[in-house]
C-alpha cells in the first residue's frame, strides 16, 4: 500500500503517457522525458490521453510500485498544466484530491513547512 505523506515528493507528468508501458517503460519516461531519477523515491503520476485513467510509479528502496486508477465515468479534469516544465509538483493533500477526480489547484492547504511562533517558543 502506498501512503501519501506530507514529506513525499510528488511529480505529475503534464503530458499524457502511453499506458501500454509497464514499470520499465515508465521509469524510462522518468529518466528521458521528465529528466528525473526514478530511484529517488519520488511518486510519479501519469495520465492517459483520454484522461480517464492514471498510473503512479514509486520506488520504495527495494523495488517499484505501480498502481492504476480508471474512472468508471468522467475524466480527471483538473490535471495540472505547465507551459515551461514537463512536470508539476503536488502536495500530498492535492494528490488525494486528484485521485478523487477533483482539481488539485483548488485544494488549498497551509504551507507544509513554516516557522512556528508563539509564547512557548520564546
Amino acid at each position: 500500500m502506498i501512503q501519501l505523506t506530507p514529506h513525499m515528493r510528488i511529480l505529475v507528468a503534464v503530458e499524457p503517457a502511453d499506458f501500454r508501458k509497464g514499470i520499465d517503460g515508465l521509469a524510462k519516461v522518468c529518466r528521458e522525458q521528465l529528466r528525473q531519477d526514478p530511484f529517488r523515491g519520488i511518486l510519479f503520476v501519469f495520465r492517459n490521453r483520454r484522461a480517464t485513467s492514471i498510473k503512479a510509479l514509486l520506488y520504495d528502496g527495494q523495488g517499484f510500485w505501480m498502481c492504476q486508477k480508471r474512472l468508471s465515468k468522467g475524466r480527471f479534469g483538473g490535471w495540472p498544466q505547465s507551459s515551461s516544465s514537463a512536470t508539476q509538483a503536488l502536495e500530498a493533500h492535492q494528490m488525494g484530491v486528484l485521485l478523487a477526480g477533483g482539481n488539485p489547484a483548488a485544494a488549498k492547504g497551509i504551507e507544509p513547512w513554516r516557522r512556528l511562533e508563539g509564547p512557548l517558543l520564546k
